[in-house]
């Protein structure tokens, strides 16, 4: 698939050390200088991501925040602003309500100073935007404030996709929709070793039909965690709270941003950090989106894991091991209620023991590689509709497995830095539905859109794709990226997942007549070619477009062939964000 992508990269915070020592010599020189230092960010430990820029939450004042935190039982459903036109304006009020707090107590203005970050093993702090920018180059008490937010909206046009499927025949053609979403947050530090934060989301769509809807949930909390430690002062750091998890490029774990809806969990995680090494321990529910509700976690679903990097053992390269665990009991699929309510994921104890290595920026010149591979044990309880009696509703031994491989060349000193690269990726199918086995690897919570294309047609179950990419800068502000992706199924005996992770059709052979179980056919699915363009308009505004085509295979065609017929699948879109 070819993807035109544009990278912006924004500044970056200091360390929580510095921030700590910077604040107090600016409170004593303040005293008896009239020019006291510049402002400087906040900073929270976390993974790393490649994706688009982080939003921001809503805001309260400090004394609201502490206040309404932790408290169990209360119900959250008043966050909702039901009584407010538009959450916007409520999340506004509080924003007004902190700055004029902290105005109150500060005195002359300092020099602007551009942020920077913190240390190579934890994640951007506060974001890039109008608010954060302005307050912290004007006004010293800003200096351990973050506060901000993200708007993002996104007009899309679709053939042959969604519920169609590629179908000639298979109903709506032709989809358009527009996709708003908000976020807006508030984090503090009142000592260098604490953090409190909150972020609230507004996702809204128009023109966009399903029913449930996943692209829409108006007014909700995203997250709200403390954090507790400074790994300059002490190695250990917990996060206590609703929050994001990412690791590694998101393949297994990730905070799905392309969606209108990203992913969060509540969770509990503590991280040991020095130079060079550190290790997280996590447990977590995943949070599970009902629209006009407070959104729930699945109590009945447990995701944990241990999760370490380190660029020590090989100078070059970044080495990451992981274990991660999903343990989810037979109330999770009806935990909200029976359909038509959300529901949650299925029972199964599956178990993920992977590696990933990855080279790091310009130690090789201008050549980059990135491998990972992971495989998983446990159990999987069969649920499917139409299932063979031999494991209907049986619990089927867990095994499976997943490989990924790339690299690639960037001719840093010409003009654009080009870069050209191949990948090959793998992942296991199941080869027999009937024998007791499960074969089928589990994605568990991943990003897909950012492996798999712009046309989120594909996951990492039962395939195989060859990708070649190429990327180029031809201005400072611009990037374009192509990809193109050959695909083929890794198993005929198992069916052509979705990008969720869902079958396409049951267990059962169609000849013809739809998706299924259909050994010999072609396990040739198709190719899909994407173009990405991103322009950063300024620091904390860019617009983004991309154009995507997916021409149908063998076994697609196959699939369809007794009941109209196939046609290739088309999107494009036009992006535009901005970090307030």
């Amino acid at each position: 698939m070819i993807t035109l992508k544009v990278q912006f990269i924004a500044g970056q915070g200091k360390s929580v050390s510095e921030i700590c020592q910077r604040l107090e010599g600016a409170r004593e020189e303040r005293d008896s200088s009239p020019q006291p230092s510049g402002g400087v960010k906040n900073s929270r430990a976390d993974e790393k991501t490649a994706s688009s820029p982080q939003p921001s939450p809503p805001e309260e004042e400090r004394e609201k925040i502490s206040q309404t935190r932790f408290k169990e039982g209360r119900k959250l459903n008043d966050l909702k602003f039901k009584n407010v036109p538009h959450p916007l304006l409520a999340a506004s009020i509080m924003v007004y309500a902190a700055v004029n707090r902290v105005l109150a107590a500060d005195g002359e203005p300092p020099h602007s100073e551009s942020a920077q970050t913190k240390s190579q093993l934890t994640a951007p702090d506060a974001q890039p935007g109008l608010a954060n920018d302005w307050l912290r180059g004007q006004f010293n008490s800003f200096s351990n404030w973050d506060l901000g937010g993200q708007f993002r909206a996104r007009y899309e046009h679709a053939e042959y996709l969604g519920t169609v499927d590629f179908s000639a025949t298979g109903g709506h053609s032709s989809d358009n929709r527009m996709l708003l979403r908000t976020f807006v947050h508030v984090g503090y530090d009142p000592a260098p070793w604490l953090n409190f934060y909150a972020e609230g989301r507004d996702s809204r769509g128009f023109w966009d039909e399903p029913n449930p809807n996943p692209d829409l949930d108006m007014a909700d909390l995203h997250q709200a965690f403390v954090q507790i430690g400074n790994p300059e002062i002490f190695p250990l750091i917990a996060k206590i709270g609703r929050q994001e998890l990412s690791y590694g490029d998101e393949r297994l774990i990730g905070i799905s941003d392309w969606t209108n809806v990203r992913r969060t969990f509540d969770a509990a995680k503590l991280r040991y950090e020095v130079e060079g090494l550190w290790v997280d321990a996590f447990v977590s529910h995943p949070v599970v989106v009902w629209n006009d509700r407070f959104n729930e976690s699945d109590g009945e679903d447990w995701f944990s894991g241990i999760y370490a990097s380190t660029t020590k053992l090989i100078p070059w390269q970044e080495s990451k091991f992981y274990f991660l665990a999903r343990n989810t009991g037979t109330g999770s699929p009806e935990f909200y209620g029976p359909p038509p309510d959300p529901q949650g994921a299925t029972p199964r104890d599956i178990y993920t023991v992977g590696v990933h290595f990855k080279s790091l920026p310009g130690k090789l010149g201008g050549w980059d590689y990135n491998l990972e591979a992971a495989g998983q044990f446990g159990r999987f309880k069969e649920t499917t509709a139409g299932a063979p009696t031999s494991v209907a509703g049986k619990n089927l031994v867990q095994q499976a497995y997943a490989a990924v491989a790339s690299g690639g060349y960037t001719w840093t000193h010409a003009h654009g830095k080009p870069r050209v690269g191949l990948e090959y990726l793998y992942s296991s199918g199941d080869s027999n539905p009937t024998d007791g086995k499960h074969e089928t690897f589990d994605n568990l919570f991943p990003t897909n859109h950012r492996q798999f294309g712009l046309m989120d047609i594909f996951s990492w179950q039962n395939d195989q794709i060859l990708r070649f990419m190429g990327s180029v800068q031809p201005l400072e502000s611009l990037t374009v990226v192509a990809d193109y992706r050959l695909v083929w199924l890794a198993d005929t005996h198992d069916s052509f997942y979705n990008n969720k992770g869902a079958r396409r059709g049951g267990l059962a052979a169609t000849d013809g007549t739809g998706y299924g179980i259909n050994p010999n056919f072609s396990s040739y699915v198709g190719s899909e070619i994407d173009l990405v363009a991103t322009y950063a308009i300024r620091r904390d505004t860019s617009l983004q477009a991309g154009v995507g085509h997916f021409f149908v295979g063998d076994y697609v065609k196959s699939s369809l062939a007794g009941i109209g017929g196939t046609r290739d699948a088309t999107f494009a879109y036009l992006q535009f964000t901005f970090n307030f």
